[in-house]
């Protein structure tokens, strides 16, 4: 029998919301390397739409019951590429005049191992743009960035890695 060589951890999440509808990929080798998500989004307004990782994986409620951003180290919400920001900040991902949002992004803070995997949370798609916080006289701003109504979420699930159904 042959051995796999280790894949990694692959994970997936299927928005779901009353108009918005997605497929987002995460792929992370080892624990101390980027965590690589790509997807696609549609059903979005044009324009720019926030989107995080929220804290809970319970849609009970729909998206409504995933908590806050994921913010294990209590820090102010930011960009993907700020020092000072929650552990869940992804930024904007951006829709076409057909509502289709396509992307490809790496994080150096997320993770699918260890005590703060995203593993079991929620990823939310926001109805607005996320002002990754740079407005520091808003409290929203520096809590929320502003996205406003959350449009479509999922529960991030542990997928099968890629390419082992061939082996």
């Amino acid at each position: 029998m042959a051995v796999r060589p280790d894949p990694g951890l692959r994970a997936i999440a299927l928005i779901e919301g009353e108009k918005v509808k997605g497929k987002i990929i995460f792929e992370q080798f080892r624990a101390n390397q980027p965590l690589k998500i790509s997807g696609e989004v549609t059903g979005l307004t044009h324009g720019e739409h926030g989107m995080h990782i929220h804290e809970f994986g319970d849609l009970t409620s729909g998206c409504s019951s995933a908590g806050a951003h994921l913010n294990p180290h209590n820090k102010q919400h930011g960009g993907r590429e700020d020092e000072d920001r929650h552990l869940g900040d992804l930024g904007n991902i951006v829709a076409n005049a057909q509502g289709v949002a396509k992307f490809n992004m790496e994080d150096k803070l997320m993770s699918l191992y260890g005590v703060h995997s995203i593993l079991g949370r929620s990823l939310v798609v926001h109805a607005d743009r996320d002002d990754l916080g740079k407005n520091r006289m808003d409290e929203k701003s520096r809590t929320t960035g502003n996205s406003g109504q959350r449009v479509g979420c999922s529960v991030i699930a542990l997928a099968q890695p890629e390419g082992w159904d061939k082996v």
